[in-house]
């Protein structure tokens, strides 16, 4: 934290309410190159799951495939916190074109690999352990870096948020098809030259004056983190919101996807879960465009009403609605969750202060994503106990109830909107 700003503005930076009378332009250089950068790289992304599943499989079995997937989850959850103290010290850009580079390395050995025969298991699961690694330094510096090519962060994060949708629309089914015609091979070589061309987009990225800090002061690492842990649990509203996340993470995110895949598979066979994934993907790119129009005055009060609609997913995967319902209730599902997460981006960028936003984003992953690997990890043995009916119920429960505790606790649902400088800090005025 620098001199000039004391722990209660961090804590509760002076707002302004009134946006003002003619909006900054978003497509300026430093957001084009950093929008190019996020889709290339978010289209590569979402190739690899289909891949690990499709060119893994049939190697090595389901259980090959969680191994190399949990290795990838485990060791991005071991070290994103350091991910966030590397970004606040030398930069989140400088981090994340690091990151991508490495990221170059690991995929582009596995397309070599893929193109030569089959790869032995062991470089697989050694290529996933370097690859979460390399994104557990990436991924914070992901929300450190918008309030800093753009002014309006809620609208570049509703943008991004788009972008991201229409990866998962096409990112799954290029893969697919890849695999089909070509190879596993092609599918990671695409994905290294996603990475590269990602890290020269980034790289490319320059900063005013104000935007330049390259980090904190040098210090221990032991005093970063715990820095971070007390920029994060200072702020009630970020905390409880991840707190009701984990729970959401066990009980609602991690055994959704394979409870509902198993029922929608059983009952309507295997492309009508398809065509509920993309139906989720149509849905989040609506909640992503509804939220570059509306600016609510209290952001997480709005995207928590927002996420009720959430819970028409679950259950109507438990209730086994007919087809077209199924795909309207993961429509309304995914545009719910873009609202929710073009909210919550926004405020933990707008009421953190720059130096410190990685490491506290690091914290706020790190809560999220352990739930979820949680939740599916306990979703098998769980069948065990109740009917993925049942289990999904209680999922469709938990949301409701997450939502209630949302907007009942005041320091979430009283949290307003503020407004940046090009710096990326609060306007005072």
């Amino acid at each position: 934290m620098t001199t000039a700003q004391t722990p209660n503005q961090a804590v509760h930076p002076v707002v302004r309410t009134d946006p003002p009378a003619v909006k900054p332009p978003l497509w300026d250089r430093r957001f084009t190159l950093y929008f190019t950068a996020r889709a290339v790289s978010l289209v590569g992304d979402a190739m690899m799951p289909v891949a690990a599943a499709l060119a893994v499989g049939p190697l090595y079995g389901i259980s090959g495939v969680g191994l190399v997937l949990g290795t990838w989850t485990g060791t991005f959850v071991l070290l994103v916190l350091f991910g966030g103290v590397f970004a606040d010290r030398v930069g989140a850009r400088r981090m994340m074109v690091g990151a991508d580079l490495v990221r170059v390395l690991t995929q582009g050995v596995l397309a070599a690999a893929f193109f030569v025969g089959a790869p032995p298991f062991w470089l697989l699961v050694t290529m996933a352990a370097v690859a979460g690694a390399a994104v557990a330094m990436f991924q914070p510096g992901v929300n450190g870096m918008v309030p800093l090519v753009a002014r309006e962060p809620q609208r570049a994060n509703a943008t991004l948020k788009v972008a991201d949708a229409l990866a998962q629309l096409l990112g799954p089914a290029l893969a697919g098809l890849l695999i089909v015609l070509t190879g596993a091979g092609t599918v990671y070589a695409i994905d290294a030259g996603t990475f590269v061309l990602s890290a020269l987009c980034l790289g490319l990225i320059r900063f005013a004056p104000a935007g330049t800090a390259t980090g904190t002061k040098k210090s221990s690492l032991r005093r970063d983190l715990r820095q971070g842990w007390h920029e994060f649990r200072s702020r009630t509203w970020m905390w409880a919101v991840i707190l009701i996340w984990v729970a959401y993470g066990v009980l609602l995110f991690g055994p959704l996807v394979p409870l509902s895949s198993a029922l929608i598979g059983a009952r309507l066979g295997p492309n009508a879960y398809g065509l509920a994934v993309s139906s989720l993907g149509v849905g989040t790119v609506f909640g992503g465009m509804l939220a570059l129009r509306l600016r609510p005055a209290r952001p997480l009060a709005a995207g928590a009403v927002a996420m009720v609609l959430f819970t028409v997913l679950p259950l109507c995967v438990a209730l086994g609605a007919g087809l077209p319902v199924l795909l309207a209730g993961h429509v309304i599902g995914g545009g719910a969750w873009a609202f929710w997460s073009v909210m919550w981006a926004t405020s933990v960028q707008t009421h953190t202060p720059p130096e410190v936003l990685n490491r506290v984003t690091a914290y706020e992953l790190a809560g999220s994503v352990s739930g979820i690997a949680l939740g599916q990890i306990l979703a098998g043995p769980a069948t065990e106990l109740a009917s993925p009916e049942t289990l999904l119920l209680v999922s469709a429960g938990t949301c409701l109830a997450g939502c209630v505790a949302l907007v009942s606790i005041p320091a979430i649902r009283t949290l307003r909107r503020v407004t940046l400088t090009d710096g990326g800090r609060p306007r005072t005025g």
